[in-house]
């Protein structure tokens, strides 16, 4: 979920136009094509960083249908529908390189936020990943993790933390919510719209969307870890170890399924507000972890619910801003911006620093939480990272 930006983002990749009015965001200024800062020509090959982890990563795209519900925003679509991609150590590099989006997909998102003809949609739609369709899971069984997109976004502006994630030895699930983003493949040729965006601009409407998110992603769960749904998938999946995170109300997305699904063991908030109330209530002690701008999410900041938030939470926390940050610097569109020679010079932190600091916190957050692995990263402020402070309210 977009929170209250007090300036417009004026040339990132997406970010540029993202940060125009979204779920409950106040206006900000009106960005045209000839706004746009470029200091280099297009790369015609944009790149995904490359993973840190030492495991090849194989990635599988499946359509889930919850036959026991019906869509909460199109009912006459009937059953409602999840697009999920896994990613997951692999035993070798085998089967094609996976696609970062498909054509449609990227002309739609350039296109809803003024981009369509400023960024050629081929270039967005063949970035470089570093997984491979179909590959092999490399043998073994790997903690679970979850991943959920801010509102109107797409699973795969997720992709670089779910692979870096899945090289470093996990399952990562990432989850397009159907009819929640401004366009998402499904099969038979259908693309799907977000309809919910003319739904959520009141609180009524943006509790609704966690509470319809935190469905789907329990029944994802249950899916993946049954082996008449996920087959081989299940049998690498160790069911005792699952965490969630999120982008913006991704994030909100992340506590409110750990509230309700006891089997979640630690969630991350990356930069969103949690829109219900009591804010990140119900966790009973397991971990929480919240990273996001330091401009919108510090605790002297009146629009957030942080403060609340951090008084709920009764376990292991952490509260952690990044100076320079912005919404979307925790997701892959400032990386690729930085390869189109975009730049902002409102936004101080670079797309590859942004991009190294959310893979450094989240990795270290489920390494030690999942898999029991100590992470001197978190105990506190470190000169490696001085963009980031523990905030202590």
């Amino acid at each position: 979920m977009m929170p209250r930006h007090r300036r417009a983002a004026v040339a990132t990749l997406l970010t540029l136009a993202l940060s125009a009015p979204l779920l409950g965001a106040t206006p900000a200024v009106s960005v045209k094509p000839a706004q746009i800062v470029s200091r280099t020509p297009y790369s015609s090959r944009l790149e995904l960083p490359f993973p840190t982890g030492p495991n090849l990563v194989g990635r599988r795209t499946l359509h889930l249908v919850d036959r026991h519900r019906t869509d909460p925003w199109v009912p006459t679509a009937g059953d409602r529908e999840l697009m999920v991609t896994v990613s997951y150590p692999a035993r070798s590099a085998g089967g094609s390189p996976a696609a970062y989006m498909t054509d449609e997909e990227a002309q739609l998102l350039l296109e809803a936020r003024g981009l369509g003809g400023v960024v050629p949609h081929e270039a967005v739609a063949r970035a470089r990943t570093h997984a491979y369709v179909g590959a092999r899971p490399a043998r073994g069984r790997f903690p679970l993790v979850l991943l959920s997109p801010g509102f109107s976004m797409p699973r795969t502006t997720l992709t670089s933390i779910a692979d870096d994630l899945a090289s470093r030895g996990y399952v990562v699930a990432l989850v397009d919510h159907a009819y929640e983003s401004v366009g998402t493949a499904f099969p038979g040729g259908r693309i799907l719209t977000c309809v919910a965006c003319e739904r959520g601009d009141t609180p009524e409407g943006r509790a609704a969307i966690v509470g319809g998110r935190v469905k789907d992603m329990s029944f994802v769960i249950s899916e993946l870890t049954d082996s008449r749904q996920a087959g081989a998938l299940s049998h690498v999946i160790d069911s005792s170890r699952i965490g969630i995170g999120g982008h913006s109300i991704g994030g909100a997305t992340a506590a409110a399924t750990m509230a309700a699904d006891r089997r979640v063991r630690a969630g991350v908030d990356l930069d969103g507000d949690f829109f219900v109330h009591p804010a990140a209530a119900g966790l009973g002690g397991r971990p929480f972890m919240m990273l996001g701008a330091e401009s919108t999410h510090s605790p002297g900041n009146r629009t957030t619910d942080w403060p609340d938030a951090w008084k709920h939470l009764n376990g292991w926390k952490r509260w952690l801003t990044v100076s320079g940050a912005e919404h979307f610097s925790f997701t892959d569109l400032p990386y690729l911006a930085g390869q189109l020679g975009l730049s902002d010079p409102a936004i101080p932190l670079s797309g590859e620093r942004g991009w190294r600091i959310t893979r450094d916190y989240v990795s270290a957050f489920f390494d030690l939480h999942l898999r029991g692995i100590s992470q001197p990263l978190l105990d506190g402020p470190g000169a490696t990272h001085p963009e980031v402070a523990f905030q202590q309210p």
